[in-house]
């Protein structure tokens, strides 16, 4: 017999679904949380568009030294790619002529070494990685401080924190910010869930659970159907 027949597993919790900031910050102020659960609900935090774009010019104004940074914030904000698909771009994968990038990632398909998708390039992201190019070190990494030689993980998460280091934005728990910001901000903007899907690959359902109640009107429109319903014949009950 299977060596764990007859075993109950506890059940798992859920993560809950992405929120702004300030609505996270009104929980926090509220009290009781603990240190863990304050951790929680600000890993499930997005930001929108107003505040990607403050920190996007918090990170350009003081970060002047490590001359990727920006550009690698731009990157994440812009594309939602995960830190491991920054880290593995190449120069070769922008196309400026078509404005798409393409993206080399790893979990879409085990199957296979590397697969790649295809997200259209800002005119923000398109001009910031073309004054990055001009003044890039030589050789194929898209990031990198000196020809050939890779930005690590640990450094990459380093910079995050370092880059926002005593600022409004020091809270924000990572790369993973930027591209769960991504993809609120696409759903708030009513893009469809399969682009959204497109753009940032491999969303599971958990995923998309937990961003599903940002596209617009999405609740309201059961509502309206029957608010309406009820105007036309007064006899429906409430």
């Amino acid at each position: 017999p299977a060596p764990t027949k007859g075993l109950i597993f506890g059940q798992g919790t859920g993560k809950p679904p992405f929120q702004t900031r300030d609505q996270i910050e009104r929980q926090i102020a509220h009290g009781g949380l603990t240190l863990t659960q304050i951790t929680g609900l600000r890993e499930c935090m997005f930001l929108t568009l107003e505040e990607v774009e403050a920190v996007l010019e918090e990170v350009r104004d003081r970060n002047a030294r490590n001359l990727f940074l920006y550009p690698m914030f731009v990157f994440a904000a812009h594309t939602g790619a995960r830190r491991s698909e920054m880290l593995r771009s190449l120069v070769d994968d922008f196309d400026f002529e078509e404005g798409v990038v393409t993206i080399r990632e790893k979990k879409k398909d085990r199957s296979k070494d590397l697969t790649f998708r295809s997200v259209p390039m800002t005119p923000l992201f398109r001009e910031t990685m073309r004054l990055w190019f001009a003044a890039h070190p030589v050789g194929q990494l898209t990031l990198c401080e000196r020809p050939g030689l890779a930005i690590s993980v640990q450094k990459a998460a380093k910079q995050f924190r370092i880059a926002l280091k005593g600022s409004q934005w020091s809270v924000l728990r990572g790369w993973r910010v930027l591209r769960h910001s991504f993809a609120s901000n696409c759903a708030r903007k009513g893009l469809d869930q399969r682009v959204i899907d497109e753009f940032k690959g491999h969303t599971t359902e958990e995923m998309r659970l937990r961003y599903r109640h940002l596209f617009p009107d999405h609740k309201k429109q059961p509502w309206t159907w029957f608010s309406a319903a009820r105007r036309n014949n007064p006899d429906i009950s409430s």
